[in-house]
């Protein structure tokens, strides 16, 4: 996600605190650029993970699996 957006997503959260509030458009593009960032978050989070190797007491070493059996939020 660029930075223009992450300005955007936090303009219309101080704006959102104000006694003005948002409109229902500003709602909804919010709503839809904080999806887009928490997706952004996510790939980077999967990603990173997907290069870690852990290493056992015995020097084992180990990648990182995602597990199939881990219930997911919002999915």
């Amino acid at each position: 996600m660029d930075q223009k957006k992450i300005d955007r997503i936090n303009e219309l959260a101080r704006k959102m605190k104000t006694d003005e509030g948002l409109t229902e458009a500003e709602a909804n593009e919010r709503k839809e650029l904080h999806a887009e960032y928490i997706a952004s978050v996510r790939r980077s989070l999967e990603a990173h993970l997907d290069n870690t190797i852990l290493m056992d007491e015995h020097g084992n070493k180990k990648k990182v699996r995602k597990n199939p059996n881990a219930k997911q939020k919002g999915h």
